[in-house]
């Protein structure tokens, strides 16, 4: 019995020496659900994850729908953006894929030698694909049911179509980057379903109603300004869509998702020294 004991603590003994008492079980229990949940989703197929996409993108433009909605009615930014959280809540209750909702989650599989880095590359194109298709068919619908909120979805647009390249907009970009990946740490870190909504309504709040740049959702602002007939179009779209990706994923993954690691990286040693070969498809 004491040697199965000693065993035991060898087994939790980690690359510094330090044993079981010392160790952070929750840090290291919420690394390990980072791969058991983020493995299957890179295993998908391309037709399972074109879906999940596609549902994302329509599910998050019913947040902008609202948003548009509350915003019209009392011309509260802070209540619109609170209003948003119903796309977020939308994502969290059907399982589906947010481009930016992929970072710290596949990142952590990947690392840890569960997949390969095609694999990772694969989701994220799909998914971004999916998630601008689903948005773009959604906003053309909501503009053309909703044609009141057509002015409102203009003018909010044009906010980020004209904001141009600025030491500034680059840095709401990287909150905004930072944010969406702490949500997704957040979700994952409870099992209870109030307080991922109550994560997903704050997040909504500092997002939209501080009108940070996010690649996906506020592209869904420039198609329902485009749908409803504003000056500026796709060459707009494209030029603030490249820009604020690019401070989305500083936040994301240069920020929070590279710090989470770093503080579960001894968990992650082991991951990637037990993982066999096979793992790596």
């Amino acid at each position: 019995m004491a040697t199965g004991d000693q065993d035991g603590d060898q087994l939790r003994t980690d690359s510094k020496g330090r044993h079981a008492p010392l160790r952070e079980d929750e840090v290291e229990r919420a690394f390990d659900a980072l791969v058991a949940r983020g493995r299957p989703r890179l295993f998908r197929t391309v037709a399972e994850l074109l879906a999940s996409g596609v549902i994302a993108g329509m599910e998050i433009s019913l947040g902008v729908l609202a948003f548009l909605a509350v915003e019209e009615a009392t011309g509260s930014e802070l209540l619109a953006g609170l209003a948003f959280g119903v796309g977020f809540i939308a994502l969290l209750l059907g399982n589906s894929e947010l481009f930016t909702e992929g970072f710290l989650v596949p990142i952590a599989v990947v690392l840890a030698k569960e997949a390969g880095w095609w694999r990772l590359l694969r989701f994220w194109g799909i998914t971004l694909f999916g998630n601008l298709l689903g948005g773009w068919l959604t906003m053309w619908m909501v503009v053309v049911a909703f044609p009141k909120l057509g002015s409102t979805a203009v003018a909010t647009g044009r906010t980020f179509a004209e904001s141009g390249f600025t030491l500034r907009t680059f840095l709401l970009a990287v909150l905004a980057g930072s944010v969406m990946t702490l949500l997704t740490r957040m979700r994952i870190g409870t099992s209870d379903d109030v307080a991922r909504v109550i994560a997903s309504l704050t997040t909504a709040l500092l997002v939209a109603g501080l009108s940070m740049y996010h690649s996906v959702l506020d592209t869904l602002f420039l198609f329902g300004g485009i749908h409803a007939g504003a000056g500026y179009g796709y060459g707009t779209w494209i030029a603030f869509f490249g820009w604020t990706v690019l401070g989305n994923a500083v936040g994301g993954i240069g920020l929070t998702s590279f710090l989470r690691l770093v503080r579960s990286h001894e968990r992650l040693y082991e991951w990637r020294h037990t993982a066999p070969e096979s793992n790596r498809p």
